[in-house]
C-alpha cells in the first residue's frame, strides 16, 4: 500500500486527517466506527496511537494509572466526546475492567517499560506486565471482547544467533526480566486466543523513538548535556548497535498489521532494516544541540546495563510482503527524535 504523505497534526507526525480516516477506517470496513479501549493510552507510544485512532474518527477509552504516562500528553483531547480517560491499576490481583464492556479492540500497551528495572526490582514486570495482561485478557473473556493487539519487544529474542532476527526464530531466551515478562505476555495472549476463540496481534518492537519520549538513550543524552554540554558519560563502550524507528512508522505499522494480518495469532517485527550505535547518537545529540568538542567517557564493557542486548537488528520481510515498509530509517529516526524531544523542552 501506498504510504501518504505525512504532516503535523497536534504535535505528531501523522497523515492528512482525511487519508486516516480513510485508511483506518478499513479495519472495521468502510464507514464503521470501532470503540477501542487502549491501555496506557497516557504513555509515549499509546498516547500517539490514540491521536490517530481519534484523527480516523473511532471512540477512545484510555485506561492508564498514569505511574509514567502523561495526562498532559492526553489534554487535546478532553473536550472530545468520543474519548475517556480511566485511571486504574490493571496490574491489581483480581481486577476486572468494566471498561471494556462493549469494546471491539483492545490496545494493550500498559506496561512498566524500563528493561534495567529487573536487575533491582524483581517483582515490577512480573506485576506491571504479566499480572496486567492476565487481568486485561480475563476481562476480556468475562465482557465477550475478542481483539486484542499487544506491544511486545525485541528483548524477547534474547542475544539471537541470527541478526536480522526473524519472528520465527528460536529458542526464545530472553536475558532481562522486562523481556522475559513480554514473552509471558505472548503465551497467554495465544492460549487465550486458542482456548477462548479470540484473535490478537503481537508486535514485537525495536527501539521506538519520537517526541514525548520520556526514556531510553536519546532522553538520557539530552538530560546529561544540558545538566554539562562539555562531557558525556556513555554506558558500555559505545558499540552497542540497535535498530530504532520513529514513533511516527510505528504508529502506521501496528494500525497496518490490524488491518490486514488474518491469522487468530499474528506475530510481526516492527523495525527498521538497519542499525544504529551508541556512540553515534551522542554525536548526534551533541549536533543538534550545537556542541562541539564533547568528551565522551565510556563506562566499559559490552553492555550498558545486566539485561541489555547489546546488539541488535529484527528482520522485517514478514511485515514487508504485508505491505508495510519504514519511512525512516535508524539515523533518520534517531535525528527526527532528538529535534522533536529538543523543541519540547
Amino acid at each position: 500500500m501506498t504510504v501518504a504523505a505525512v504532516i503535523n497534526l497536534s504535535g505528531s507526525v501523522f497523515r492528512e486527517k482525511a487519508e486516516t480516516i480513510k485508511y483506518y477506517n478499513r479495519m472495521r470496513g468502510i464507514g464503521m466506527i470501532m470503540k477501542c479501549v487502549v491501555t496506557g493510552g497516557a504513555g509515549f507510544i499509546g498516547s500517539h496511537l490514540v491521536d490517530a485512532l481519534l484523527a480516523a474518527g473511532h471512540e477512545v477509552t484510555v485506561v492508564d494509572n498514569l505511574s509514567s504516562g502523561k495526562r498532559e500528553f492526553l489534554e487535546p483531547h478532553m473536550g472530545d466526546r468520543r474519548f475517556r480517560l480511566v485511571e486504574a491499576d490493571l496490574s491489581g490481583e483480581g481486577y476486572v475492567c468494566a471498561d471494556f464492556k462493549g469494546a471491539d479492540t483492545i490496545f494493550h500497551l500498559a506496561a512498566n517499560p524500563d528493561v534495567r528495572t529487573g536487575a533491582t526490582d524483581t517483582k515490577t514486570p512480573i506485576t506491571q506486565n504479566v499480572m496486567a495482561t492476565y487481568n486485561v485478557l480475563e476481562s476480556m473473556r468475562l465482557h465477550g471482547v475478542s481483539r486484542i493487539a499487544f506491544t511486545s519487544t525485541s528483548t524477547v529474542y534474547g542475544e539471537a544467533l541470527v541478526v536480522p532476527t526473524p519472528e520465527d526464530y528460536g529458542p526464545l531466551l530472553p536475558i532481562s526480566l522486562y523481556g522475559a515478562s513480554k514473552l509471558s505476555c505472548e503465551a497467554l495472549i495465544s492460549s487465550y486466543c486458542h482456548t477462548f476463540g479470540m484473535r490478537a496481534w503481537i508486535y514485537r518492537f525495536a527501539n521506538i523513538v519520537g517526541d514525548r519520549g520520556t526514556h531510553g538513550v536519546i532522553f538520557d543524552f539530552i538530560k546529561k548535556l544540558r545538566a554539562s554540554p562539555k562531557k558525556l558519560t556513555i554506558l558500555g563502550d559505545g558499540r552497542q548497535s540497535k535498530s530504532y524507528l520513529h514513533i511516527s512508522d510505528c504508529v502506521e505499522a501496528m494500525l497496518f498489521v490490524v488491518e490486514n494480518a488474518r491469522e487468530q495469532v499474528n506475530v510481526y517485527n516492527i523495525g527498521s532494516d538497519d542499525r544504529f550505535d551508541v556512540t553515534g547518537i551522542a554525536r548526534v545529540v551533541a549536533e543538534e544541540m550545537g556542541l562541539n568538542g564533547v568528551a565522551f567517557e565510556y563506562t566499559g564493557g559490552d553492555r550498558g546495563w545486566k539485561g541489555d542486548v547489546p546488539f541488535m537488528a529484527l528482520s522485517i520481510e514478514k511485515i514487508r510482503a504485508l505491505g508495510w515498509k519504514p519511512t525512516h530509517d535508524s539515523g533518520a529516526s534517531v535525528r527526527l527524535c532528538v529535534q522533536q524531544l529538543l523543541k519540547e523542552a
